[in-house]
C-alpha cells in the first residue's frame, strides 16, 4: 500500500511539474486536509459502492496521506511512513503525533520525536497533546475523569465545566460542538502514538535498505 501510495502521489506531482513548464504558471501539489469532504465523500462512496471494510465502513476518511487515525502504530513508524510524501507535496503538508499526557514531564521523549521528524525529512510536524484547565481554581494540566487533581472539584456537580483543549483540524479548540458528525467520529477514533523506535543496528540497516528500494521504485537516487 505504501509503494502504491507513493507512486500515485509521485504521478500527481509530476503532472503538476509538467503543467508548470507547459503553461508557465506555478502548479503545486497540496496535501489538503479537506475537513468538510472527509465525511461527505465517504457517504457518496458508500452509496455508490456499498460498505467496504477498511474503506467506507466508517463515517469519515482519514485526511491526506496520513496513517488511518485509528491504526495502532508507534510515533517513529508513523513518521517514517508519512515522511516521503512531504517531499512530493510541495504546496503544503503536515505530520502529527498524538501523545497521551503532558510532554513537559518527559522532555527526552518529546525531543526524540522532534529529532526523528527532522531526520526523516518532515517539513511540517506537530505534536498533539491534551491540555485541560479548571476555570474555578486555575489548575492547568491533565484532568483525567471528572475530578480536578488540584482542588478536587467534581465537574458533574458544577455548572462550570472543565476546559479541555485539543488540536482538531489544525486549530486548538475546547469543544467539538461546531464540528460535523464525521469529524467528531474521527476525533473519537484517534489513538495515541507510543514513543518507541529504538532499533538495533541490523534493524536500522534493514530500514535504510527498504528506504533506498522505495526511492529506486520512484526513480529517485
Amino acid at each position: 500500500a505504501q509503494q502504491l501510495g507513493l507512486r500515485i502521489v509521485d504521478y500527481m506531482r509530476c503532472r503538476c511539474n509538467e503543467f508548470s513548464e507547459k503553461y508557465h504558471h506555478n502548479f503545486s501539489l497540496l496535501a489538503t486536509p479537506a475537513e468538510g469532504l472527509s465525511g461527505k465523500f465517504t457517504k457518496i462512496d458508500r452509496k455508490k459502492f456499498g460498505v467496504l471494510e477498511g474503506i467506507t465502513d466508517r463515517d469519515y476518511y482519514t485526511n491526506s496521506f496520513h496513517v488511518p487515525v485509528y491504526y495502532p502504530i508507534s510515533a517513529f513508524d508513523k513518521i517514517e511512513i508519512e515522511a516521503p510524501y512531504h517531499d512530493l507535496c510541495n504546496a503544503g503538508h503536515i505530520t502529527y503525533i498524538e501523545l497521551d499526557g503532558d510532554p513537559s514531564n518527559n522532555i527526552e521523549a518529546f525531543e526524540a520525536v522532534i529529532r526523528k521528524m527532522h531526520d526523516a525529512g518532515i517539513g511540517y510536524g506537530s505534536v498533539n497533546h491534551p491540555v485541560d484547565r479548571d476555570p474555578v481554581c486555575g489548575f492547568s494540566g491533565i484532568i483525567s475523569g471528572e475530578r480536578c487533581p488540584s482542588c478536587g472539584r467534581l465537574e458533574s456537580r458544577s455548572d462550570i465545566p472543565f476546559e479541555r483543549l485539543r488540536r482538531i483540524t489544525g486549530y486548538l479548540v475546547g469543544s467539538l460542538d461546531r464540528w460535523n458528525d464525521a469529524k467528531k467520529a474521527e476525533e473519537h477514533d484517534r489513538v495515541k502514538h507510543n514513543i518507541g523506535g529504538v532499533y538495533t543496528k541490523e534493524e536500522k540497516t534493514a530500514r535504510e535498505t527498504a528506504k533506498l528500494h522505495r526511492q529506486k521504485a520512484l526513480g529517485k537516487s
